[in-house]
C-alpha cells in the first residue's frame, strides 16, 4: 500500500494563530513515513510549505505516485499542536483540492478534540486521535476498529474511537532525512540575529504536569524519552548536511534522567540549541551544563509573578518569583536569548508586573506582555468552563477568546482582527 503524507503550503490570514509562520521540520510526518517503510508499505512525503508548492504542483507528484492513503495534518509541525489555527480552512481547501481515490486522512490536534467535526468539515475518511506514528501503517493492514484513536465515516455512518494513539518512543528510531530537503531549511527558530541554517528535532514527548492553559492532553499527553543514542545519529547526519542549530520542540525540555547524558555529548558537537522549558527544572549546575551545551535561546514559561496566579494555573512551581528571577538572570550571564513568557490571570497586578519586567529587561532578559489564554478544546482550562468538547468546541474557543480580548488587547504576535471560524472555513 502507498502513503502520500502531505505538509501543506500553509497560510494565517485572518486567525488567531500565534505561532511561528516560518517552515517547520513535520516531524509527525517523518516519524510516520518511517514506520509505513518499516511495515513494508511505500511513502511520500512532501512538504509544500517548505518547497513553496501549490495544490496543482503536488497533484502532478501525487499522479506519478498513485497513493492508496492521503494523510494531511490539520496544524503545522508537532511544534505547534499546542497552539494551533483554530480553523481548519488550510487542510480543508488541500482535501479537496487534492485529486485522486485515496483514503484521506486527516491527523492533528482538531482531530483528536473533535474527530465527528473533522470528518464532516474535512470531508476526509478517517480521523486519527492522539498520536499517528504507529498507527498510520496499521490503516493498511488491521482492522480499522481495532485501531488505536481510528475514527472513520462510511456508508454505515460514522465510527469514533474513544481511545488515543500514543507512541512508544524507545520505538522511534533516528530519522534518516533521506526524504526530506535539508539544505532548503534555513530558518533557525526562536533566534532573532544572525544566520544559519536550523531544524528541529524532539528528545522526549508529553510533559508530567497538567496546567490549566496547555493543550497537550488529548495528545503527546504522556511524559517519554526518546534514546539518547538514536537522538544523536539525527544530530550527526543533520551536522553532516550543514546544519549547525537545533531547536528541541519538546513540550518540557529538562526533564527526565537521560537529558543531562544528551547535553553533555551535544557539548562535544559544533551545534547550537534551543529549547523550551520551566526555569523551576534547573539549578546553577545544570544551567552551567545547557550553556556548555551550546544553548543559544531558551524559553521559560513563567505564566504568573504570583503564587496564586501559578496555583490557578496549576502550574505546580517549586519555587519562589524571587528565585525564579535570580535563575532567569543567571541563565542570561551564560545564554545569549532568555525569555520569560506570562499569561494574563487575575492575580497579577499590571504595577507589579512592570516592575518585575524592568528588572529582568536590566538584566538582559525578555520578558513577555502577559498574552491571553486561549482555551483549545481538551485542555483543563476548557473543559473548566465548557465540559467535554462537542462539535462546536473551535467555533465555542474561539467566540470565548475573541469577545473576552477584544477589548482587552490579543497577543501582539497575531492577527488582531480575526475572522471568525465559520467565514474562514467557507472562504476557500
Amino acid at each position: 500500500m502507498k502513503f502520500a503524507l502531505v505538509n501543506p503550503a500553509w497560510s494565517f490570514e485572518g486567525s488567531t494563530y500565534f505561532g511561528c509562520q516560518e517552515p517547520h521540520y513535520p516531524l509527525e510526518l517523518l516519524f510516520a513515513f518511517d514506520q509505513i517503510q518499516a511495515s513494508r508499505h511505500e511513502a511520500l512525503l512532501v512538504d509544500a510549505q517548505l518547497e513553496k508548492l501549490n495544490t496543482s504542483e503536488v497533484n502532478k507528484r501525487l499522479q506519478g505516485f498513485d497513493p492508496d492513503f492521503l494523510v494531511i495534518p490539520t496544524a503545522p509541525s508537532y511544534l505547534f499542536w499546542r497552539c494551533p489555527p483554530p480553523e481548519l480552512r488550510v487542510p480543508q481547501r488541500w482535501f479537496a483540492e487534492l485529486d485522486g481515490h485515496a483514503v484521506k486522512i486527516a491527523i492533528g490536534p482538531h482531530a483528536s478534540a473533535t474527530p465527528s467535526a473533522t470528518l464532516r468539515k474535512l470531508k476526509c475518511d478517517v480521523a486519527l486521535r492522539g498520536e499517528p506514528d504507529e498507527t498510520l501503517p496499521q490503516l493498511a493492514w488491521r482492522p480499522w476498529a481495532e485501531i488505536d484513536g481510528c475514527c472513520w465515516r462510511d456508508a454505515t455512518g460514522e465510527h469514533l474511537s474513544a481511545s488515543l494513539g500514543a507512541t512508544d518512543m524507545k520505538k522511534l528510531g533516528a530519522l534518516r532525512f533521506d526524504n526530506y530537503n535539508v539544505e532548503a531549511h534555513e530558518h533557525r527558530h526562536h533566534v532573532f540575529s544572525g544566520s544559519g541554517r536550523g531544524a528541529e528535532l524532539e528528545f522526549a514527548r508529553g510533559c508530567p504536569w497538567s496546567c490549566s492553559f496547555c493543550n497537550k492532553t488529548l495528545f503527546r499527553n504522556k511524559f517519554r524519552e526518546r534514546h539518547v543514542d538514536a537522538v544523536l545519529a539525527e544530530v550527526d547526519r543533520l551536522i553532516a548536511r550543514g546544519v549547525n542549530y537545533i531547536y528541541w520542540i519538546d513540550e518540557i525540555f529538562g526533564v527526565g534522567k537521560n537529558v543531562q547524558r544528551l547535553l553533555r555529548e551535544l557539548s562535544h558537537l559544533p551545534i547550537t540549541i534551543g529549547l523550551q522549558t520551566r526555569i523551576d527544572l534547573w539549578d546553577e549546575q545544570t544551567l552551567d551544563l545547557l550553556a556548555d551545551a551550546h544553548c543559544i535561546s531558551m524559553e521559560c514559561g513563567i505564566e504568573s509573578i504570583t503564587d496564586k496566579g501559578r496555583d490557578e494555573l496549576n502550574k505546580n512551581c517549586r519555587i519562589s518569583t524571587e528565585r525564579i528571577s535570580e535563575l532567569l538572570i543567571y541563565s542570561k550571564q551564560r545564554i545569549a536569548w532568555v525569555q520569560a513568557n506570562l499569561i494574563l490571570t487575575e492575580h497579577d497586578e499590571r504595577g507589579q508586573i512592570r516592575a518585575w519586567q524592568e528588572n529582568l529587561k536590566k538584566h538582559g532578559v525578555w520578558v513577555s506582555e502577559p498574552v491571553p489564554m486561549f482555551p483549545y478544546p481538551g485542555t483543563p482550562f476548557y473543559q473548566q468552563v465548557f465540559g467535554a468538547p462537542d462539535d462546536r468546541a473551535w467555533e465555542r474557543a474561539h467566540e470565548y477568546y475573541t469577545e473576552t480580548f477584544r477589548q482587552k488587547g490579543f497577543s501582539d504576535i497575531q492577527e488582531q482582527q480575526p475572522t471568525p471560524i465559520e467565514e474562514l472555513e467557507c472562504t476557500y
